[in-house]
């Protein structure tokens, strides 16, 4: 009797344990976009891109329960002071945008419409759902709507946006997210130019690092004096940063020193901003800060913060970032104004409220990205590619694959195909092999 239900307990330790397996394979294959040990593949990346979407996601988790909760109170202030610091989470985009771009062009020539495709198939599917989105529901809800009522102001606004010119220009954005997609585009567009004028490709290292050290210095003093837009000082941080762990081998700094120099750049969040002067103080703060941070998880394999950076949910989190990016400020939006009808404004309960829907829009955040992602993104803005070692070296022509190899075995030959991975990486297939810097943005 005790053997029997010993193999009955036996037997259902395998099953769950074959059901948990098959769960976490399956998750896996969807949500695992770097494979194998190759240049690519540096996880703490992926770990950043989850850090940055978090970072986001409080910023407008405080600023969609301001009505709960009490303006006056310290508790008010410490959330508002969360909200400065989470705005940043989009700075730390930038940088990994401008590390990997100029990484992928200035490695190698490429055509600038066939480099702007893959940018353009990268960024649109998803977005163009969500203005599809947006535009539908601002006809189902005119109140809420943000496209005026007049048809030539209304064609202009909608024209702006689908071109993603909300943010840099004074435009509205209708998607309250997608300002920071005319940053990226801006940048997609002008880096190909700016090496290609300045032949960078063919300057020494110390040409380059000072070139872009110059311009970094005189934007940042432009925006002292005129405002400008200071972020675009980010993705020269991400430039800097290539050339300094890729060609100038310097030493990382080490997880202590990064941790506080990232303390106090998300500290600087909390300075006054009613002039230019402060407005830019905060940027050049940050641009120390995510530049460290960067430097530390990418080339200082022993630092414990890259493997907090390496943690898988993390790093899956972040494989889906541009997904949550552009969905959940909607998501939120809804269960908010739902929650109004019944929840008490400002009330003593405000803190409680506060922390006990955290985690509830927290997952109706992620509910509908994980579906964007793995039906709009993952299929439109990825696709499959083998990692098996069949591209040759940058600017040679890629080598015809056998279909079969010789193994030899006894008095014959046993005929044996190579065995290949998929992963995937930006719609546009890359003739050289897939480096970190090919490895494409986010929101990249």
């Amino acid at each position: 009797m005790r053997k029997a239900y010993a193999q009955i307990s036996s037997a259902r330790t395998e099953t769950s344990s074959g059901i948990l397996g098959g769960i976490k394979s399956w998750v896996s294959e969807r949500f695992e976009l770097s494979r194998g040990g190759g240049p690519g593949n540096i996880r703490p990346m992926e770990g950043l891109r989850g850090f940055a979407a978090l970072l986001v996601f409080f910023a407008h988790y405080i600023g969609f329960m301001k009505p709960f909760v009490d303006q006056s109170s310290g508790f008010a202030a410490a959330a508002n002071a969360v909200n400065s610091v989470g705005n940043s989470g989009v700075d730390l985009f930038f940088v990994l945008s401008g590390y990997l771009i100029y990484g992928s062009l200035i490695s190698r020539p490429q055509v600038f419409t066939q480099f702007m495709s893959r940018r353009v198939a990268r960024i649109y599917p998803v977005f163009l759902v969500m203005f599809a989105l947006y535009i539908a529901l601002s006809l189902l809800l005119p109140s809420e709507s943000k496209i005026p009522s007049t048809a030539g102001e209304a064609a202009t606004f909608l024209l702006g946006n689908f071109f993603l010119l909300a943010g840099l220009f004074p435009i509205t954005a209708m998607i309250s997210v997608a300002w920071s997609l005319s940053y990226e585009m801006f940048y997609y567009a002008v880096i190909p130019g700016i090496i290609s004028v300045f032949g960078l490709r063919e300057q020494k290292l110390g040409w380059r690092v000072g070139f872009f050290a110059v311009v970094a210095l005189a934007y940042t003093a432009y925006c002292f004096v005129y405002w400008g837009q200071p972020r675009l000082l980010m993705f020269l941080a991400g430039i800097l940063l290539y050339e300094a762990i890729n060609h100038l081998r310097l030493r990382p700094p080490n997880s202590v020193l990064t941790a506080v120099v990232v303390a106090a750049g998300l500290s600087a969040q909390l300075l006054p901003t009613e002039h230019s002067v402060g407005n830019t103080l905060q940027v050049v703060a940050l641009f120390a800060a995510y530049y460290t941070l960067c430097f530390c998880c990418f080339a200082n394999t022993g630092a414990w913060l890259r493997r907090v950076f390496e943690w898988t949910p993390l790093r899956w989190f972040g494989n889906m970032s541009y997904s949550f990016y552009m969905v959940h400020a909607l998501a939120m939006q809804f269960v908010v104004l739902v929650l109004a009808t019944f929840l008490p404004a400002s009330s003593a309960y405000g803190p409680l409220i506060f922390w006990a829907l955290m985690p509830a829009l927290f997952v109706t955040a992620l509910a509908p990205s994980v579906l964007m992602y793995l039906f709009v993104e993952r299929r439109f803005s990825l696709k499959p590619k083998t990692s098996a070692a069949d591209d040759g070296p940058a600017g040679l022509p890629k080598p015809t694959p056998s279909p079969s190899f010789r193994v030899p075995f006894g008095p014959g030959v046993v005929r044996a195909r190579p065995k290949t991975r998929t992963v995937y990486t930006d719609r546009k297939r890359n003739p050289e092999p897939r480096s970190l810097e090919q490895r494409g943005s986010d929101r990249d």
